[in-house]
């Protein structure tokens, strides 16, 4: 199994290619898009996409963790985290291994 990375340029070139926008255009929508999505989400809003799933910041609440080589107790600081739980299309869609 070869992996590979969706880009933003490779989003931008199938706006392009889809939707009919210059290259420019269409690069400049992608990152609309994204700086919607970042912004909503650096201001503690949740991102719902329909069919692919929901981004959402979570915030975790300070503990002590272990140093796995020494065993010695570390606090680790309260913080914010970025989810993402996944639609049940998704899910499905994922587990088929986008077979046709």
């Amino acid at each position: 199994m070869t992996e590979t990375t969706l880009t933003r340029m490779d989003l931008s070139e199938a706006v392009f290619r889809e939707v009919g926008l210059s290259r420019n255009e269409s690069a400049q929508l992608v990152e609309s898009v994204l700086a919607h999505m970042s912004d909503a989400l650096a201001a503690g809003d949740s991102v719902k996409i329909s069919s692919f799933g929901t981004f959402s910041v979570r915030d975790k609440s300070a503990r002590i963790g272990r140093n796995p080589k020494t065993g010695e107790e570390v606090p680790i600081h309260p913080r914010r985290v970025l989810t993402f739980r996944p639609s049940h299309l998704m899910k499905d869609r994922v587990a088929e291994g986008n077979r046709t």
